[in-house]
């Protein structure tokens, strides 16, 4: 069965990596001239099912209005004369009641949670190396209110099988050193005992290689997929920048491009971008930096060790196809690396980036068969495709081989 897997990030590569297991003959088709370029480079690097809320919530409206009269938010919005980001925007209000976050949160914790099991097995079987760091993550707390209100707020995860401990500030520092200059300014942390690190970009370069030296799996580079042509129920070839490509089955793994290309085949899909911006800077030798990865949940910016770097990403807005950044775009970044990290990296050497994340208006992504029996759907993970990728990937392969999945598959399917 011969197999076209179209986007090589994160998504992409897990995927290819599993139906080659399966027998399929795979071709994974990247616009860039290498492998996890995009949003799997710019990601914070934390593997989060302890962080698995829907950001459709009923807090999310009144954070956008906040947006749209010019405050400093995590959620932002720039309005333009896009009409999907209306369409869009209107779903995802529809989701931001009690009963919808609470139903979308527990959707995407139950992929989060799979897909770490299947994760775990992949490292521990393929012996893959990504500056893993397995220790939980930290979901900060400067203020003793919020740590009260984050706490009732966890409980949630908690109940459905999130390992997670409260920890005052003494303890955050005596859990991880580079806290013990600055505890005055935390109230406390909640610990997600399950949640990890790592580096997504170097886990999908060193799981590629195994799909090409192992499985066979071909990487077609450089090749930017503009069209899907379909006749009847079925896509006929990917039309690229290469020519058009053909196999019997195509999965979708565009990321952001997903709906675009999705559109020529005359299929609508519910994702529009979120950009986030992510910044990189090298360790300090003998410097103190962070050993956990984790949240600063007032600032809203997630920061990793990733091997002999510090990353640190925030925010999210809406701004169309936007890969544009200033400056100024990273000042809360770097406040916060000033303010908790002082001595960790070398601050005046950071690599700047923005990358845009596919998000559906619920938040869970979606998986399988749309109205063509040949094009599978593996797209709209939003900002956690490194938490979901191998979950999903497994999840995709099992239906495209005609296994039944391990995962329910309520809530996301395109048919939801």
């Amino acid at each position: 069965m011969k197999t076209l897997v179209l986007g090589g990030g994160v998504v992409g590569v897990t995927t290819a990596y599993f139906l080659a297991k399966a027998g399929h003959e795979v071709t994974v088709v990247e616009e860039k001239d290498g492998l996890g370029l995009e949003a799997t480079a710019a990601n914070a690097g934390i593997i989060a099912p302890g962080h698995s809320f829907a950001w459709a919530s009923p807090r999310a409206p009144r954070m956008l209005w906040q947006s749209l009269r010019g405050a400093e938010t995590a959620i932002r919005v720039r309005l333009a004369p896009d009409l999907r980001l209306y369409t869009w925007g209107l779903r995802f209000l529809r989701e931001c009641t009690a009963e919808r976050a609470r139903r979308n949160t527990l959707i995407k914790l139950r992929l989060c949670q799979y897909s770490q099991a299947v994760m775990n097995e992949l490292v521990r079987t393929e012996r893959l190396e990504y500056h893993a760091i397995t220790k939980g993550a930290l979901y900060l707390y400067r203020d003793p209110a919020e740590l009260e209100a984050g706490t009732k707020k966890m409980a949630l995860l908690a109940e459905h099988g999130q390992k997670q401990e409260i920890l005052d500030a003494s303890e955050v520092a005596k859990l991880d050193p580079v806290f013990e200059p600055v505890r005055s300014k935390i109230a406390g942390a909640i610990r997600d005992l399950g949640d990890s690190s790592g580096d997504a970009r170097v886990f999908v370069e060193n799981l590629a290689r195994i799909c090409r030296d192992r499985f066979g799996v071909a990487f077609r580079l450089g090749a930017r997929v503009t069209a899907l042509r379909a006749a009847a129920d079925r896509i006929d070839a990917a039309v690229t920048t290469q020519g058009a490509l053909t196999a019997d089955n195509y999965v979708l793994a565009l990321g952001v491009g997903a709906p675009i290309v999705a559109r020529t085949a005359g299929v609508r899909l519910p994702i529009y971008p979120a950009k986030g911006y992510s910044s990189t800077f090298p360790l300090k030798p003998g410097g103190l930096a962070p050993t956990i990865p984790g949240v600063d949940e007032q600032w809203l910016v997630g920061w990793s060790r990733l091997g002999d770097q510090l990353r640190l990403t925030s925010t999210a807005e809406f701004a169309g196809y936007d890969w544009g950044w200033t400056p100024r775009d990273f000042n809360n970044i770097l406040r916060l690396a000033r303010d908790l990290f002082p001595d960790a990296a070398d601050y005046e050497r950071g690599q700047y980036r923005a990358c845009l994340r596919p998000m559906t208006p619920d938040g869970p992504p979606i998986l399988g068969l749309g109205r063509h029996r040949n094009l599978f759907l593996n797209c709209g993970h939003g900002h956690m495709g490194w938490t979901m990728a191998c979950g999903t990937a497994r999840t995709v392969a099992d239906l495209m081989t005609g296994r039944m999945p391990e995962l329910d598959l309520e809530g996301l399917t395109p048919r939801r």
